[in-house]
């Protein structure tokens, strides 16, 4: 089975954390209406939802794939780089556990947030320099080694996390929006993409992504290239810094 955690947008959203972009009004019915049609579409995939508790005092909660990384029965709670978002771990923790997933979690003085983590095959990328540490790095390679993988790090400074810049393709293929890749050559296969919301993909199965509708050009690239695309309009998360792989964390059973 596969399920997915997901969380209900604070009503404080509008407050999120920004670093790299300037921020806009947001409406938070709107964002609420978006994250619900997120969530829509995942189910119309065969995909559960679980619901993580609400953390209304935290304005980033929603994102909640900085929460923890998921490598089979491993849940590593993270240990978020903004101090604001430190409360968030708590919730997913509580999830997780009760789902019979084993915990362990990173520690001071190292950082971490979910969305610097990349995954494919046996290969773990992990964005270095913004919200995650040398240390995070580190003490996430002691605990992930032993189930088979490994730990790459990657050079992160023209966005929040890695995973605002590249995600992969089904076949392994990384793509992103070249002109916010600190290091394109860190992959052998890497696809630019001509909108920067298209370097943002959450595999739904071997064939089917679900992505942004703010990158119709990139929607038709994949699917020139044999992918169904499933597209949502997650508009009011862009303008904080959000994307599709940041509104979940996938289970796969």
């Amino acid at each position: 089975m596969n399920r997915a955690l997901v969380r209900r947008p604070s009503p404080r959203l509008a407050e999120g954390l920004l670093t790299h972009i300037a921020r806009t009004p947001v409406d938070a019915d709107l964002a609420r209406t978006q994250w619900e049609g997120y969530v829509a579409a995942l189910r119309a995939e065969g995909w559960e939802t679980v619901e993580v508790p609400p953390a209304d005092d935290c304005p980033d909660a929603a994102f909640v794939e900085d929460t923890v990384v998921v490598l089979g029965d491993l849940a590593v709670i993270s240990r978020p780089g903004a101090d604001e978002r430190k409360p968030e771990t708590a919730g997913t923790e509580e999830t997780l556990a009760g789902l019979g997933y084993r915990i362990a979690r990173i520690e001071a003085p190292g950082t971490l947030d979910g969305g610097d983590v990349l995954k494919h095959d046996h290969t773990v990328w992990v964005g270095l320099g913004g919200r995650t540490n040398a240390s995070g790095v580190e003490q996430l390679a002691a605990l992930l080694g032993p189930e088979g993988a490994t730990v790459v790090g990657v050079p992160v400074s023209r966005v929040l996390h890695l995973k605002s810049a590249v995600t992969a393709l089904p076949g392994g293929t990384v793509v992103g929006y070249q002109p916010l890749v600190d290091d394109p050559a860190v992959w052998d296969d890497f696809l630019p993409v001509p909108e920067e919301p298209g370097a943002h993909v959450v595999l739904l199965d071997h064939e089917t992504v679900l992505m942004s509708t703010s990158a119709p050009r990139t929607r038709a690239l994949f699917e020139d290239r044999g992918l169904r695309v499933v597209a949502v309009d997650i508009g009011e998360f862009e303008k904080l810094e959000g994307c599709v792989t940041c509104l979940s964390v996938r289970l796969r059973g």
